[in-house]
């Protein structure tokens, strides 16, 4: 896959990758300290290559865990599913759908995918006997698309529900008009949020489908990635370079916008938040990884702000497509072949653990986990990192890092 700049959004389509940097935004983000210690790698960390998954046709665009198995997403509409204890040969097709993967998030036993053509698609997860294997093999049965046709029927005959898209047309507010490039899950899985590039998000309730709130022009441009704190705050990251934070209050039915984190002056692709949701990390095309703090947020200049930039993470030579946090790792994943991986240290200074080199296309998505079934030493925490690239291929790494 390559990237195409229409409306700086990463896609599909083209052979063709926009500059990831200007002067503008590097001077932009000069007065940002790096919170990257200049300390070398230390050489009791180990990092090591294992396999590479082998079985789409386009693009990886999405990686997601489901227990003992890695989900893949993929340009050409199919979600695969892979045994993370099996030899990559082990696979089988999980779902086909009728447009390209964009994003996925498991919600129990419920998969859901949100695609180029503009829709959400729901799959039940299913365990099969694969005799041949001698092991379960996971599939799936179709559900629903979202809208659901309940959804769309019951708001076809108000015009108070109807929007205006481009072309002097209208549809009802439930129907996002553009790819959905990101999904997120509440805290308690009730709820699904999606993101897409028609500048809105969108709320929908797990248990039924049903549509319950669509935030339209949300930001000025598509929106690229959206994540959820446990609390309830939402987060999501635009093309129009802004980061927008959103709540629900108590008692009211709509969510508000609570703040505007103004420091990217290029598009903003990647979104993840730490555990307790404290730390949010975004990724852009300038290169960098800012590093937002609650603890920051306090009265600046007289403005109340929900979180300010403690400093930058920096070492990728192109746009950052994708980052995850798993426990104190920060995993990011650029459009220049590498994935990089930081680690917090008492949350002010980052070391640099090790950057995996592999992958002959931008990495566009990642998935991670504490490697439980290897992870036995006294001394460190061993970690399986999962990383999907334009070229098509899923690779997995063993990363082991010492205690502090």
């Amino acid at each position: 896959m390559g990237i195409l700049q229409h409306h700086h959004r990463w896609s599909t389509d083209q052979e063709i990758l926009p500059e990831s940097d200007s002067s503008s935004s590097e001077h932009s983000l000069a007065s940002v300290s790096s919170l990257t210690t200049s300390k070398q790698p230390s050489t009791t960390q180990k990092h090591h290559y294992l396999t590479t998954f082998k079985a789409h046709t386009s693009s990886i665009t999405s990686l997601t865990l489901a227990g003992k198995h890695l989900l893949s997403g993929s340009s050409d509409n199919q979600v695969r599913v892979w045994p993370r204890d099996a030899l990559p040969t082990v696979q089988n097709l999980m779902a086909y759908g009728e447009s390209a993967v964009k994003s996925m998030v498991v919600c129990g036993d419920k998969l859901f995918t949100g695609h180029q053509d503009h829709k959400i698609r729901v799959w039940k997860i299913e365990h099969d006997d694969d005799e041949v294997n001698k092991r379960k093999m996971v599939t799936s049965t179709y559900l629903a698309t979202l809208p659901t046709v309940n959804d769309r029927v019951t708001k076809m005959f108000l015009a108070k529900n109807y929007i205006k898209i481009p072309r002097n047309k209208k549809c009802t507010w439930v129907n996002h008009i553009d790819a959905v490039a990101a999904l997120a899950l509440s805290h308690d899985g009730s709820l699904l949020y999606s993101a897409s590039w028609d500048r809105t998000f969108k709320v929908w309730r797990t248990s039924d489908f049903k549509c319950l709130e669509s935030v339209s022009d949300a930001h000025d441009d598509a929106i690229n990635a959206i994540v959820v704190s446990h609390d309830g705050y939402i987060y999501t990251g635009s093309a129009d370079q802004k980061i927008k934070v959103w709540r629900k209050h108590p008692g009211e039915k709509k969510h508000t916008l609570v703040d505007t984190l103004e420091k990217h002056k290029s598009a903003v692709n990647a979104l993840a938040l730490s555990a307790d949701g404290s730390v949010l990390y975004s990724g852009a095309c300038d290169r960098s990884i800012l590093v937002w703090e609650k603890g920051n947020g306090g009265e600046s200049g007289g403005d109340w702000r929900h979180m300010a930039v403690a400093g930058a993470l920096r070492g990728h030579g192109m746009a950052v497509l994708c980052i995850v946090v798993v426990g104190d790792l920060v995993i990011s994943g650029s459009a220049d072949k590498t994935v990089r991986i930081w680690r917090g240290i008492g949350g002010k200074k980052y070391s640099r653990v090790c950057v995996l080199e592999g992958h002959n296309g931008p990495i566009k998505c990642l998935a991670g986990s504490v490697d439980s079934c290897i992870s036995t030493e006294s001394s460190g925490t061993s970690y399986l990192v999962y990383s999907g690239s334009l070229d098509c291929d899923v690779k997995a790494w063993k990363i082991w890092v010492p205690f502090l």
